[in-house]
């Protein structure tokens, strides 16, 4: 296994790793919308997050050696399930014609009171 780390995302913000990395998978943590440099949260609607999401699973992804194009499964977190439209456009602007398998669940809280959280198993190109 190997840890995977890079400044282009959020540090972690607990006792866990940005990703690990196995010979054929890689398992992202959940990321949320925190800027990089900053740690604070980017964008107040749910769409906006999302946006910020994806760029720190590309950065992590990138830094594992792989990419959104390589991902098999998904988990969608979501404060209120009213915001899935929201997340869901975006969502499928990032995936296009891929369509990863997908659990979207609400949570009663997410970390600094993110609107969605979403965490990425992908394969080894």
């Amino acid at each position: 296994m190997r840890i995977i780390a890079t400044d282009a995302a959020p540090k972690a913000i607990g006792p866990y790793s940005q990703a690990i990395a196995t010979e054929r998978l890689v398992f992202t943590a959940g990321q949320v919308a925190l800027d990089p440099k900053s740690g604070d949260l980017v964008g107040r609607t749910t769409a906006e997050q999302t946006e910020q999401v994806f760029a720190n699973l590309k950065a992590v992804l990138s830094a594992a050696g792989t990419s959104l194009a390589q991902v098999v499964k998904t988990t969608v977190y979501l404060a209120d399930m009213a915001d899935f439209a929201q997340m869901n456009e975006v969502y499928a602007k990032h995936f296009g014609a891929h369509k990863p398998a997908r659990s979207t669940v609400q949570a009663a809280g997410l970390p600094k009171a993110a609107r969605v959280e979403i965490d990425v198993i992908a394969v080894m190109p």
